[in-house]
């Protein structure tokens, strides 16, 4: 290639924004992975994560409910969503409702950027959205060592839009080096006045609540024909808005699994032979270290009779592993299994 096709190729690379390397802090953006499930009702009374892996619904002390899905209604380039659906309207706003799709950052994976430094960089987030009529909500950054907020409004009309907001630079206040919860990515679709109260200064970092949330906010629990569409959710470092980086099914599942981790059926899974009287015992080792040691749960399937362990106990839970032991006493020499049980491993932000 001469030098100036080289020189071409270059100046076409910055055109299309096609910076290497890692760029999306974001898991699951492309609402890919629904390990819990891809259909969830009467959703609306509490913190929890129900559908698409990395994306909780928080929500508060609000009468409205919906359901959440992982629907097959992307924009060109992604082929699915999460879905959102008000089915019981709540017009009566008190002060400390909230709904809020969040994701989570541990501190240590957003040490780029220098957050609390002289040089701490810009962070853009981008993502696509839509909904059944137009409407404005917020978006948020928020620092959750040192209980720093920045945010934007962003507006939703009823065909997909991609929304890019930049915000600016905090050179106060370091996330934390670490695996706990440092930084949330916030998307407000209803607060009370408990967040809305104050002024609202668009893109300006603050400390105080009652500012977080935008003056133009609609509540999503107006009526119970409102949707909410979202999907391509990338947040990076610097002013630029680069394309969505897409990472494959495996690689956006294994990096899910270490905060929530469904085994899938337990089909004939060997517990173990005992040498002595007493309750069989096997170790566990999860496909992917978790952040932390998961609490672990299961959906009570197991087989009775014919060898098999109608219960199960979890102790000697790691980020790495757990060990199954059995409930009931089995003789000495005996093979013991668990069967078409599924068992749950959540280490979740």
């Amino acid at each position: 290639m001469t030098k100036a096709a080289e020189l071409a190729k270059m100046g076409e690379v910055l055109t299309n924004s096609q910076i290497g390397g890692r760029r999306n802090i974001v898991i699951n953006g492309a609402m890919q992975v629904a390990q819990r499930a891809t259909s969830v009702t009467g959703l609306g009374a509490a913190d929890a994560y129900h559908t698409v892996d990395r994306f909780m619904l928080s929500a508060g002390n609000t009468a409205g409910r919906l359901t959440a899905s992982q629907t097959a209604d992307g924009p060109s380039g992604f082929a699915n969503c999460l879905k959102l659906d008000c089915t019981t309207a709540d017009t009566s706003i008190a002060a400390d409702e909230r709904l809020i799709v969040r994701q989570s950052f541990e501190g240590q994976d957003v040490q780029q950027i220098k957050k609390g430094t002289s040089d701490a960089e810009k962070v853009t987030v981008s993502f696509y959205v839509k909904g059944n009529a137009t409407a404005t909500y917020t978006c948020e950054l928020v620092d959750e060592d040192n209980n720093r907020y920045v945010a934007q409004e962003f507006s939703v009309t009823t065909s997909w839009t991609k929304i890019v907001k930049t915000f600016v630079a905090d050179t106060t206040g370091a996330f934390n080096d670490d695996n706990a919860h440092s930084m949330s990515l916030n998307i407000w679709l209803h607060a009370g006045s408990t967040f809305t109260g104050g002024t609202f200064a668009s893109n300006t970092v603050h400390t105080t609540a009652n500012q977080r949330v935008g003056d133009n906010q609609t509540s999503f629990f107006d009526s119970t024909d409102r949707t909410f569409f979202i999907t391509g959710v990338q947040m990076e470092v610097g002013s630029q808005a680069t394309p969505f980086e897409h990472r494959s099914f495996g690689e956006e599942l294994a990096l899910c699994k270490r905060y929530y981790n469904d085994s899938g059926v337990f089909s004939q899974y060997l517990l173990g032979r005992a040498a002595n009287t007493g309750t069989p015992l096997q170790t566990y080792f999860f496909e992917v270290e978790m952040r932390v040691a998961p609490t672990v749960t299961d959906d009570g399937n197991w087989t009775t009779g014919g060898g098999y362990q109608d219960d199960v106990a979890y102790n000697i839970i790691t980020n790495k592993s757990f060990r199954f032991t059995g409930t009931e006493n089995i003789s000495a020499g005996t093979v013991e299994w668990i069967n078409d049980g599924t068992v749950f491993m959540d280490s979740e932000l």
